[in-house]
């Protein structure tokens, strides 16, 4: 057998991701407001796209291409968002109109002069009436204020103001003093005196190490810090765990006014700071909409809010075909025209086939969740990933990728599509339950049970046995400490009172 260099030609089928490809798979796992960012991008690099700046009056119902009906109808196509029917044309262009019959709003024809001096046409103020409106002060900013009008001696402004530095954004020090004093070489001794001044700073209890000196701080402001109240602040443990009997030893008070001082405690603000620095919460945009239909089914649509919409303006396109045909040959202008163009065409496909897979995984799941939207959580199905992507003929990552990170607006709220897929619990009868459902009817019997009678986690599994959930003690104990509720005997001493 001879050793040596050779040529062989073999035939093999392999996948290749292109970059195109790859992006087509990022493009599917954007939200509505994600995609639409990136569409703003391709915007400003390519020429020959176009935002389709159609919008649907008011009133009426969405375009057939964006409504997926469920229930016994067809799922209808998505095709028509980017299709080539909304593509400008030259001969739909009106470019033989002449000027003189086009009517300007505001102009001459208005009794309007031209320029600046114009009056009463408010059509360029894009101002919103959030531009009036003043803006939030920071904490840090509402604290260097009084911190110069407070302090005069500049040594101590330094340290306050290092101080101000270091606040987290409940307003706790995010330091030991010592090592604030030793940082900045000053007496221990003075930066405490400086820092039990900022502490009464408007809001009072900032510039504490822990929860017990904000609040000590806070009660000192309204002269309620007696002896009591600060026994009670150095055991802030013992009443998180309801030991009222030991507090009322400690404390030297009975019930009646252990009960006042609990009163006052809740009415401070354990974190002071957390009101400045809080951005405005923003609304949640859904990317689909769902609605009853008239024959009681379902209807599943894009929202159109935030759905991006683009066209290829194949007239541009001609007429710098037309003119480059004309003008000396220049290559690099025709292979830059040519790309942008496959770009473009790219784009409006791939948002095609993302709206209609969007649409057709949805769908799937607001049929197989149908029980869930009509009757509560109580119905709601134990599905997996494959049990959609087999209903739909995708593939399990496909169906990941567009479930991951999308709301859609039902009857029953906002709901990330990841919220319908939960883990079965097996049944005495062989019929499965969603884990979801087993967790919301945990919450049901525990919130229900009498005061005197407090459910233990054996009794919970004897209550859902009974009700055909063949569940174990720790999965009860591991979905009752998921929903942040304590054990039967923290319930049955929150549920007793101060006695």
């Amino acid at each position: 057998m001879a050793i040596g260099p050779r040529l062989d030609l073999r035939h093999t089928q392999t996948l290749v991701m292109t970059p195109q490809l790859r992006q087509a798979i990022k493009l599917l796992q954007f939200s509505n407001q994600e995609a639409a960012s990136f569409v703003e991008e391709e915007l400003e690099r390519n020429p020959l796209l176009e935002r389709d700046e159609v919008v649907e009056p008011m009133g009426e119902r969405p375009a057939p291409d964006q409504i997926a009906p469920v229930n016994g109808v067809e799922a209808l196509d998505a095709a028509a968002l980017v299709s080539a029917e909304h593509l400008p044309t030259p001969e739909a262009s009106p470019l033989d109109a002449e000027g003189a019959e086009l009517y300007d709003p505001g102009g001459a024809a208005d009794g309007y002069g031209g320029g600046s001096g114009r009056a009463g046409d408010f059509a360029d103020d894009e101002r919103s009436i959030e531009g009036y409106a003043e803006a939030r002060r920071s904490l840090r900013d509402h604290l260097g204020e009084q911190l110069r009008l407070g302090f005069a001696d500049p040594v101590e402004r330094l340290i306050g103001a290092h101080l101000i530095a270091l606040l987290d954004a409940a307003g706790r020090l995010t330091a030991r003093p010592e090592a604030v004093a030793q940082a900045l070489g000053v007496d221990l001794a003075r930066l405490e005196a400086v820092r039990a001044r900022l502490q009464r700073l408007d809001p009072v209890g900032l510039f504490a190490v822990d929860l017990r000196e904000c609040l000590a701080a806070q009660l000192a402001e309204r002269n309620r810090l007696d002896p009591a109240m600060a026994l009670l602040l150095d055991h802030l443990d013992l009443l998180a765990r309801r030991e009222f009997r030991r507090l009322m030893e400690i404390c030297g008070v009975d019930a009646e006014d252990l009960t006042d001082m609990i009163a006052e405690i809740r009415r401070l603000d354990p974190k002071p700071g957390a009101g400045f620095d809080d951005a405005p919460a923003q609304p949640l945009l859904p990317d689909l909409l769902m609605r009853r239909a008239p024959d009681g089914g379902w209807l599943v649509e894009l929202n159109p809010e935030t759905m991006p919409r683009v066209l290829v303006n194949h007239g541009l396109y001609a007429r710098i075909a037309v003119g480059a045909a004309q003008a000396p040959p220049q290559r690099e202008a025709r292979v830059f025209l040519a790309e942008k163009l496959q770009v473009a065409n790219w784009l409006v496909k791939s948002l095609q086939q993302r709206a209609e897979t969007i649409l057709k995984v949805a769908a799937e799941i607001v049929r197989q969740q149908d029980g869930f939207f009509r009757h509560g959580v109580s119905h709601l199905r134990p599905i997996i990933l494959r049990d959609i992507a087999t209903a739909v003929e995708l593939h399990e990552s496909t169906v990941s990728r567009v479930t991951s990170g999308k709301y859609i607006a039902t009857p029953r709220g906002i709901l990330e599509l990841k919220y319908f897929f939960t883990t079965a619990i097996a049944g005495t009868t062989g019929e499965s339950h969603s884990a979801e459902a087993i967790r919301h009817r945990l919450r049901a019997m525990i919130e229900a049970e009498p005061p005197d009678a407090v459910f233990s986690d054996d009794a919970l599994v004897a209550l859902l046995r009974r009700e055909g959930v063949d569940i174990a003690r720790r999965t009860v104990a591991k979905y009752r400490e998921a929903m942040r509720i304590p054990g039967s005997v923290q319930r049955k001493r929150d549920k007793a009172g101060v006695t």
